[in-house]
């Protein structure tokens, strides 16, 4: 017995579900896009807006009224807790994007089951475009998409958002593992991730994320065959350290991982 397929099959109600949340806020976060917003410093002095609040608010409602017995950890409103099943959702991922009118910030929405990713999208409401990912499965825009089939480092399309996340012995690993790879460019949060998963970029290497910025990714890049993992090669799970590492391939995944660790 296949038991992708069967992975597949039991996921597909919940990411329809999460499909009906994207669906839901996207003209929510369209609305406040490039419109003058009141922007509050947090405790961790990331950026946060009556956007956000307003995306996550929404969520959360149609969570509970769907499914009330599961948990909610999102950023904003921190966590509620439920059963084996968890949703974890970022209203904006990419908020310095969306309140500087870059165009490529998302929603990103993931089901956990007892801590790990099990299902998860990424949408990008001002190009409108998708990513949904479970066991065996990733669809942009509804079509079977796949990485690509880089496995040299000095082959690959290197991206993070910001070279300036890594400091001390973590901006070193990031120095070498970038100007290792054939190109680098910087910018674009989760959609670095999407691009990934279609094949157009080969590597990500990110640090100080938290589990609603990468839950979501992990289905995705997965269902694709790709690989993505701590700085370790450990599977992310909730708990996780928040450094990332995402590859096109097995191969390519464990040159990086051994130049990280060297």
């Amino acid at each position: 017995m296949d038991n992708t397929r069967i992975g597949t099959s039991e996921a597909a109600p919940y990411l329809a579900f999460a499909e009906e949340l994207a669906e839901a806020v996207r003209p929510l976060a369209l609305s406040y896009f490039r419109t003058p917003l009141d922007i509050i410093s947090k405790l961790d002095e990331s950026p946060v807006t009556i956007a956000d609040r307003t995306i996550e608010a929404t969520l959360r409602a149609m969570i509970e009224a769907r499914f009330p017995e599961h948990g909610i950890l999102g950023e904003e409103m921190g966590a509620k807790p439920g059963n084996r099943f968890t949703w974890v959702i970022d209203p904006i991922d990419g908020t310095k994007s969306f309140i500087t009118g870059f165009p490529l910030f998302g929603t990103l929405i993931s089901l956990v089951r007892d801590d790990v990713p099990f299902c998860g999208l990424i949408d990008i409401p001002a190009t409108g475009e998708r990513w949904t990912g479970a066991p065996g499965m990733c669809l942009f825009q509804r079509q079977q998409v796949h990485t690509s089939a880089c496995e040299m480092l000095k082959d690959a399309r290197f991206y993070t958002t910001s070279p300036d996340m890594f400091t001390g012995d973590e901006a070193a690993k990031f120095e070498r593992l970038s100007r290792s790879a054939r190109l680098r460019r910087f910018g674009g949060d989760c959609y670095l991730y999407g691009l990934l998963a279609s094949g157009h970029v080969d590597i990500v290497l990110e640090t100080g994320l938290q589990p609603y910025d990468y839950m979501a990714l992990v289905p995705v890049v997965r269902g694709a065959g790709g690989c993505i993992t701590d700085w370790e090669g450990n599977q992310l799970t909730i708990h996780a350290q928040g450094r990332v590492l995402a590859s096109a391939s097995p191969k390519l995944h464990d040159e990086a991982l051994a130049l990280i660790n060297r």
